[in-house]
């Protein structure tokens, strides 16, 4: 796979979010939810429109130059930051009403929550530190820095296991499963962390622990807010990071739904496999979201960059009826989610593990007995 400009095209789409959002703020009145209009409606029905993507990028990866494909990475914290702190320090000289005021910001945490939060996550996962610093402004720009240690640190390794805070288990709704996450995955972070430091014979508390760079980041995020717009610019701050950071969560939900690993026994779990997160194959909004639909490949091989991520067929991971926009909708209501949800799990459950008949201790989030 050779990295044009022409192939990485369409994975620039996310970039478009940044006119519209600023062209909302300008027009002002139903304007301003044009970011989750476009993101729940219009990509849903290019993807009816343009189908599924079936192909995957040629198996070598060796000598592969993915500058294109990288730059719309590099471009997007530089893009939020002016987009964010520009809205915030002008948001008076708008002209906007309360309501108007309210969807624009909320708006703003669909986009940063969709994009920025999936760039981050993108950039996380490179080898070089100046990416992994992108990823750590984009968290702090929603205050959920500690995402970057959760995730690499804890997610990919005991994903589908009770010991993974964002693996949704059976029957559980998408409201409760954010209201636990928000703390379970904060303190997964920081034990993570803490027993890295351990190993190395360090504290806590020593500087090498990334906490003290989350911490700093959002605390210069927060002050530039207040020195903005003064409360009401940290009021605004605070409520697009909880739309975005609701937004994460949401997606977190959708891809690893009742979806459990193994137990072997002596608190040994299989190996992670394809069929350990559900998928998407819908074309436009894989461009958007830079295939993160794609995810079984993501977690089978968590160092593969997204333009070389790989689809599967049914047999091997477990697709969803509808593309992850459609489907955060039905999520948030919970009887609705569960008819579509609950008879696949039980499916994928037959498929894969015919051998297990009791799976309450999976249901429950609890190390079951070995068969």
């Amino acid at each position: 796979m050779a990295s044009t400009f022409k192939s990485a095209l369409p994975f620039w789409i996310g970039l478009s979010m940044g006119p519209i959002i600023i062209a909302a703020a300008l027009l002002g009145g139903f304007w301003v939810l044009s970011i989750p209009f476009v993101i729940w409606y219009v990509f849903p029905t290019l993807d009816a429109v343009l189908g599924k993507e079936q192909t995957n990028p040629a198996p070598s990866e060796k000598g592969v130059q993915l500058k294109w494909h990288r730059l719309n990475l590099l471009l997007w914290p530089i893009l939020q930051f002016f987009i964010l702190f520009g809205l915030i320090a002008f948001h008076k000289g708008l002209d906007l009403n309360g309501w108007e005021l309210t969807g624009l910001f909320f708006s703003l945490g669909v986009m940063t929550g969709t994009i920025g939060i999936n760039y981050a996550h993108e950039l996380m996962h490179q080898p070089r530190r100046g990416d992994r610093w992108l990823a750590d402004i984009l968290m702090a720009m929603v205050l959920y820095s500690h995402f970057r240690s959760e995730h690499l640190l804890v997610h990919h390794r005991y994903v589908g296991t009770p010991r993974d805070a964002v693996t949704a288990r059976y029957n559980e709704n998408v409201h409760r499963f954010f209201i636990r996450v928000l703390k379970a995955s904060y303190l997964s972070a920081f034990r993570a962390e803490a027993q890295r430091l351990t190993r190395q014979g360090l504290a806590w508390y020593d500087l090498k622990n990334p906490f003290w760079i989350y911490w700093l980041l959002q605390l210069l995020m927060l002050g530039f807010a207040y020195g903005l717009a003064g409360f009401w610019g940290v009021l605004l701050f605070a409520f697009q990071a909880f739309i975005a950071v609701f937004h994460l969560e949401l997606i977190n939900y959708l891809e690893h739904y009742g979806l459990t690993r193994k137990y072997l026994g002596n608190g040994k779990y299989e190996a992670v496999q394809p069929h350990h997160s559900w998928n998407a194959k819908h074309r436009a909004t894989n461009w958007l979201l830079i295939n993160l639909q794609r995810h079984s490949d993501h977690h089978y091989k968590p160092s593969r960059a997204y333009p070389l991520l790989h689809t599967y067929p049914k047999q091997l991971a477990p697709q969803l009826p509808y593309s992850y926009p459609i489907m955060g909708i039905i999520a948030v209501y919970p009887r609705l989610w569960r008819k579509f949800m609950n008879p696949k799990v039980k499916a994928w459950r037959a498929m894969h593990y015919p051998e297990i008949s009791n799976w309450q201790p999976y249901n429950k989030g609890t190390n079951p007995p070995p068969n």
